[in-house]
C-alpha cells in the first residue's frame, strides 16, 4: 500500500467533504431515500475490559464497523450532520455520525486503525487537562495531531471534564477558555463542536456554550438528532459492553425521530423533584397509544394523555442525585422505532 503524505491526506479529506456536500444537496427528497434526521453513536474506550461501563470489546467494535459499512447506512462527519440540521438540507435516510469521548489511548491503539481502514469519519471530543497530564491511559497531543491530520474532527469537552450543571458560570467559562487556549497551542485552532461532560446540561450551561462560539453541542441521552432538535443538546446513543451488542446497534442505527415540542421543564437541571415532565408530539405522528417511556431508575413510567398531542409522565418517586434519563419509543409499524430521550440532573448539593 502506498503511504500518503499529509498534503495528500488533506486533499482526500477535502474531496470527501465536497462529495458528501453534493450528496446532501442532490439526494432525492422522497421519504424512502431522504430524511431530516440522523443517528449519532457514542463510544469511550475500546478493548479495556476493566472499565465495562465505558468500554466496548474489540469484537463488538468489529461487528459495529461491519454493520455500518455493509448495511443501508450513510456514515457522515458530525460537522456535515450539524450543517444539514442548521441549514435545512436533506440528509440520506439512516444517516449516522460516529463520536468518541475522552481521548483514551485505546482509541488510538485499538479503534482508530479499524475505523480508518473502514473509511469511517469520526469526531473525537477531548478534555484537554487529561491529555496534558500525559497519563498512560490517555492519548498524547502527538497522537491527536496524527488523527487530526488523517481527517478526524476534534471537538471540545472542556479542560477539566467538570460537572458543568453543578458549577457556577464563571468556572465553566474559565474551563472552556483554558481548553480553547490548549487547543490553539497544540492544534492551531479551537473546536466548534462541544460535548457536555457526562452529558450534563442546564439552560445556563447551554447559554455559556452558545456565547463561547460553539455551533452545536451533544449530550449522552438516547434519541435521534432531528431538524426540530435543540442544536445545543443533540442526543447520542451511548455504547458499552452491556449495551453494545449488534442488535442494539441495529435498533439505534435504524431509529427514526419522535419530534416533540413544548418540553417541560425546559431546564434539565431540576428545581422540582420529581419533575412534572411532559411534551407535545408532532402532528405527523400517529398511534400515540403505543408510546412507552422509561426512566433509568424507575423503569416504565405511567403516561397521561392531555388532549390529542400532549403527553405527561408520572414518576413514582423522586429522582436520585446526579443523572437520570428518560427514553420514549414508539413503533413506526415498519420494523423501526421512533425515539425521544432526555437527561435530567439533580444537583449534588
Amino acid at each position: 500500500m502506498v503511504k500518503k503524505n499529509r498534503h495528500q491526506l488533506a486533499f482526500d479529506c477535502i474531496f470527501r467533504r465536497l462529495a458528501v456536500g453534493m450528496f446532501l444537496l442532490l439526494v432525492p427528497t422522497t421519504a424512502a431515500y431522504s430524511s431530516d434526521s440522523a443517528v449519532i453513536v457514542m463510544y469511550h474506550r475500546f478493548g479495556e475490559p476493566e472499565f465495562p461501563a465505558t468500554n466496548v470489546s474489540l469484537e463488538q467494535l468489529d461487528s459495529h464497523i461491519e454493520e455500518l459499512t455493509s448495511g443501508p447506512y450513510t456514515v457522515l462527519p458530525l460537522s456535515d450532520i450539524v450543517s444539514a440540521l442548521r441549514e435545512g438540507l436533506v440528509l440520506p435516510d439512516r444517516a449516522i455520525g460516529i463520536s468518541i469521548d475522552d481521548a483514551y489511548r485505546s482509541v488510538f491503539e485499538n479503534a482508530w486503525p479499524r475505523l480508518k481502514a473502514a473509511g469511517l469519519p469520526v469526531t473525537l471530543f477531548i478534555a484537554t487537562e487529561a491529555v496534558d497530564r500525559r497519563s498512560q491511559r490517555y492519548m498524547s497531543w502527538e497522537q491527536i495531531r496524527e488523527m487530526r491530520d488523517a481527517g478526524v474532527a476534534i471537538g471540545s469537552q472542556t479542560h477539566t471534564h467538570l460537572h458543568m450543571a453543578a458549577s457556577p458560570r464563571i468556572r465553566n467559562e474559565a474551563d472552556i477558555a483554558e481548553a480553547n487556549l490548549r487547543f490553539i497551542e497544540e492544534l492551531g485552532t479551537a473546536p466548534t463542536l462541544f460535548a457536555y461532560p457526562y452529558g450534563e446540561m442546564s439552560l445556563d450551561v447551554r447559554a455559556t456554550i452558545v456565547e463561547s462560539g460553539f455551533i452545536a453541542a451533544f449530550g449522552q441521552h438516547s434519541g435521534v438528532a432531528h431538524l426540530t432538535s435543540d442544536r445545543y443538546f443533540l442526543p447520542r446513543f451511548a455504547f458499552n459492553e452491556t449495551f453494545g451488542g449488534i442488535d442494539r446497534l441495529r435498533t439505534a442505527a435504524n431509529a427514526l425521530p419522535l419530534p416533540v415540542q413544548d418540553i417541560t421543564p425546559a431546564d434539565p437541571l431540576l428545581t422540582r423533584n420529581p419533575p412534572d415532565f411532559g411534551f407535545s408530539v408532532g402532528a405527523t405522528i400517529s398511534k400515540l397509544d403505543q408510546l412507552a417511556c422509561y426512566n433509568s431508575q424507575q423503569g416504565r413510567l405511567n403516561i397521561e394523555r392531555l388532549g390529542a398531542r400532549r403527553v405527561e409522565l408520572r414518576f413514582a418517586e423522586k429522582l436520585p442525585q446526579g443523572r437520570s434519563r428518560i427514553n420514549c419509543t414508539l413503533p413506526d409499524g415498519k420494523g423501526r422505532w421512533r425515539w425521544f430521550g432526555r437527561q435530567f440532573f439533580v444537583d449534588l448539593d
